[in-house]
């Protein structure tokens, strides 16, 4: 217990400099760029830093881990408090131990974040602010599908949940049979409400003996259930920042009408499962550290570690950019290469955890 107290005290001191540092100079070089375009409003400047620091985090916390973990294994090989572990009795699954409890720890309060609308867009947010002064922008020329339905909204704002310029276009064996037309809509109750409405009615045959186009008012309807906002601002302007209820509302409600959830299944396990690749990486790693300096050039192998590290990463991260923009099969590019170095993990682990140091 005291090993594995002494050994994850370190290590999370180890992360929490990395993940600061790297987030001072994502942030920092990102002001540098932009410091020319951003409002002079010191609110909205500081909503901005705050945005584009919880991307920072979204980006770097796993990365960190990782470096974290060499970080930990160089200062006990330089301290010689590796050697001295072992010749106690403790074995490498113990020293190991402590690295897979929090990385697996922090990697769950990763996905846990996703959870928050904030932390999932908050590089979008931060975007939206450089661009348009404000978090979160209004999408405009929205036009799907929805249970046999054509809908149009001209202009949307999630935040107000407020739609404008509504055209519902209602169709039967093929042919237009009529139009709602209103002003805007508003979502209320898990319905978007329109107050007022104009609905045009296109007679079924069109002849001289036919009553022409009817136009009816009608008041308070309820149309689009279960449609939110930010669903729709996600799925059909093709946004992947999804939080995790988002995402699973999405594939829900969209899994009878024919729409591709793709991107949508792909966002799920880039979230519940990519962020894995991390217990496993550093199980597979560590294992091919030696117990003192003597056997090792620490300078070089800290240098292949983090390089083999980026290389992983960057592959994982194509992959998984890949599966969102639907070039390759999610299960593909996210969960095979997740299971693969779980499997690899888990044999270095049972290959060593019997053998005595």
């Amino acid at each position: 217990m005291l090993v594995f107290k002494y050994i994850s005290m370190h290590y999370i001191k180890y992360f929490l400099i990395i993940l600061t540092a790297l987030e001072m100079f994502l942030v920092g070089f990102d002001y540098m760029q932009y410091s020319d375009q951003l409002t002079k409003s010191a609110n909205l400047l500081l909503i901005y830093l705050v945005y584009k620091s919880f991307y920072g985090i979204d980006m770097l916390l796993l990365l960190s881990l990782i470096f974290a973990m060499i970080s930990t294994k160089i200062m006990l090989i330089r301290s010689n408090a590796l050697v001295s572990f072992y010749s106690l009795g403790y074995t490498r699954v113990d020293i190991l131990r402590p690295f897979v409890v929090v990385s697996t720890a922090f990697t769950i309060l990763y996905i846990s974040l996703h959870s928050f609308s904030s932390f999932s867009r908050a590089n979008e947010f931060s975007d939206n602010i450089r661009s348009y002064s404000q978090y979160l922008s209004a999408s405009r020329d929205l036009f799907f599908t929805y249970k046999g339905k054509y809908i149009y909204f001209a202009k949307m704002i999630p935040l107000q949940e407020k739609a404008e310029g509504i055209r519902v276009f209602s169709v039967e064996n093929d042919s237009l049979k009529e139009v709602l037309i209103a002003k805007e809509a508003n979502y209320r109750n898990g319905f978007w409400n329109i107050k007022d409405a104009d609905i045009i009615i296109k007679p079924k045959t069109i002849d001289f003996s036919s009553l022409g186009i009817r136009v009816d008012e009608k008041h308070n309807l309820n149309i689009l259930e279960g449609f939110r906002p930010k669903i729709l601002d996600q799925v059909y302007e093709g946004k992947v920042n999804y939080t995790i209820k988002n995402a699973i509302d999405a594939v829900v409600l969209l899994k009878d009408q024919d729409i591709d959830t793709r991107s949508i299944k792909a966002a799920l396990y880039k979230i519940f499962i990519y962020p894995f690749f991390v217990p496993s990486l550093i199980v597979i790693m560590f294992f091919f550290v030696p117990i003192s300096a003597r056997f090792l050039n620490v300078s070089i192998f800290s240098f292949l570690a983090i390089l083999g590290t980026l290389m992983v990463w960057g592959v994982l991260f194509m992959l998984v950019e890949l599966s969102v923009n639907k070039t390759i099969p999610s299960e593909v590019g996210i969960v095979l290469p997740t299971v693969v170095l779980f499997l690899i993990a888990f044999r270095q682990y049972m290959h060593y955890k019997p053998s005595a140091p």
